[in-house]
């Protein structure tokens, strides 16, 4: 991990005066970034979406977007090559969790010191980008979530489906009541992960399916990685990808499982190999 990123906020407040035009004309207000930063898009049968999700990226954020196409059906691997994306292929389709498992494999073989995963569906804003991944490198958190539910009012008026807005409150709810956490959401396609997040985390042993995002999160805690997030504008529309009710009644219950998991292995009574290096 680069010795430059911060582990916790310093705290070493100056005592000197000094004058404001220090703040309001900075010597130098374009400095160049320091810490390495890749951004990840887990993709299947984005084409419609792609080029849309890519162009809210803010010039100059990231040094690298990689796709991986987990067996896409249209024309995401050809559009992704046409606008310089580095891109893997699964000649077969391994699921969202087996997706990530490449995504994360590549930045660290890459050298990331700062790792952003959003979903390539135009759902999430990626404008917010330099703001989450600001948070990491000031060492206030170690993974920084995308909160789609700022209020009812506007999730719903957005086109999240009732029963996914009842869904995500209930479980985001009881997990953070029962990991001690207390995030907006849980359930985020729009994810920024310190380089060490991934160097702790035996994400490999997690699964391929859309539960991998949950276990991850449970494992984060368990080995005490500081979790926080930050608002970002939500887009439901015909094209952004979404799992259909029977899907997330399967995700939700695997959910419950995972965190049951957790305090099986924290109280000592059966040691899942999610929470072992």
């Amino acid at each position: 991990m680069s010795q430059t990123l911060l582990l916790e906020p310093p705290l070493n407040p100056s005592h000197a005066v000094f004058h404001v035009d220090s703040i309001l004309r900075p010597v130098a207000p374009d400095r160049p970034r320091i810490h390495k930063i890749i951004a990840v898009l887990p993709a299947y049968n984005a084409e419609k979406t792609l080029a849309a999700t890519i162009a809210d990226f803010p010039a100059g954020c990231v040094d690298e977007i990689l796709l991986v196409d987990d067996g896409s059906k249209d024309r995401t691997v050809e559009i992704a090559k046409q606008m310089g994306l580095t891109v893997i292929v699964h000649p077969q389709n391994l699921g969202y969790g087996g997706n990530q498992k490449t995504c994360y494999r590549y930045c660290l073989e890459r050298g990331a010191d700062v790792i952003v995963m959003i979903h390539p569906d135009y759902q999430y804003d990626a404008r917010v980008i330099p703001h989450a991944v600001g948070i990491i490198e000031l060492g206030i958190c170690d993974v920084v979530l995308g909160n789609r539910v700022r209020s009812r009012k506007e999730a719903l008026k957005c086109g999240m489906p009732w029963w996914k807005y009842i869904c995500n409150r209930g479980l985001t709810m009881f997990e953070n009541v029962a990991l001690g956490q207390n995030l907006g959401e849980f359930h985020s396609g729009f994810r920024v992960y310190r380089r060490q997040v991934l160097e702790t985390i035996p994400f490999d042993r997690n699964s391929n399916d859309f539960v991998f995002d949950t276990q991850f999160l449970v494992q984060a805690v368990h080995f005490g990685f500081r979790l926080g997030d930050v608002p970002v504008p939500v887009r439901y529309f015909n094209e952004a990808s979404q799992i259909n009710f029977g899907r997330s009644t399967k995700y939700g219950l695997e959910t419950l499982r995972a965190v049951w998991q957790f305090w099986l292995n924290k109280l000592g009574i059966w040691k899942s190999p999610l929470f072992q290096k």
